[in-house]
């Protein structure tokens, strides 16, 4: 059997911001950035509870009590997925504060499709000290937004975004690797609309709240092929 992938469980782990009701996630592998996101999501604020079978965990989220819509450049700096949580916390709470992203091994990759993402759902972005600062203190609303080029990571963000903004949302030219997907249909078992998947076209009309869900991440393709 093939373990969780990494790169599906981080978008899932940001996906428990979206909604005051527990998500369980199965088949999460246990790696470094799991444990970053994890600590990272708890300085938030969400409740964080696991078991562990050989190299996998199941964990179960619960952001019913964030207060806490910052995440520090301490944190986010470990690793560049951090920036995932702004899109969700933004669409719930009407504000986040992100740092910008440290170093990566792949090289320099600016957020700068995320932010002008947001920006079409409405949300009033500045930077200020190596932070992002968003806010929709009205929710965000539904838009159009064309990406420019494939992002993986802007992708997440904007349906993360999207699920909970008034209105309709089409995304074009959005990634579509089974991760993105696999996200996805993790929203949609949380209440979620969400029609096009694995299409380079997804529209997304928002609703009011998300709910409980059970999800087991994607396997790793690139274990699978090796």
């Amino acid at each position: 059997s093939i373990s969780g992938a990494k790169n599906a469980a981080l978008p899932l782990m940001a996906a428990s911001l979206l909604s005051d009701k527990p998500l369980v996630l199965n088949n999460v592998p246990k790696l470094a950035d799991i444990l970053t996101m994890a600590n990272l999501l708890e300085q938030h604020g969400v409740s964080i509870s696991e078991s562990s079978d050989r190299n996998r965990l199941k964990m179960t989220l619960w952001a019913r009590s964030v207060q806490n819509t910052m995440a520090p450049y301490n944190l986010v700096r470990l690793m560049r997925a951090s920036v995932l949580v702004l899109g969700p916390l933004v669409a719930r709470f009407g504000s986040a504060c992100v740092s910008l992203p440290g170093g990566c091994a792949i090289g320099t990759r600016p957020i700068d499709i995320h932010i002008k993402g947001l920006e079409a759902l409405g949300a009033e972005i500045s930077l200020d000290g190596g932070y992002v600062k968003a806010t929709a203190p009205k929710g965000l609303r539904g838009g159009k937004f064309i990406f420019p080029f494939v992002s993986v990571g802007a992708t997440e963000n904007l349906i993360m975004a999207a699920v909970l903004a008034a209105g309709e949302t089409v995304l074009t030219n959005v990634a579509r690797e089974p991760e993105v997907s696999d996200l996805a249909h993790c929203l949609v078992k949380m209440g979620a609309n969400i029609s096009g998947i694995g299409t380079d076209t997804i529209t997304i009309n928002g609703v009011k709240e998300l709910g409980p869900a059970e999800h087991t991440v994607v396997c790793d393709r690139i274990e699978a092929g090796t």
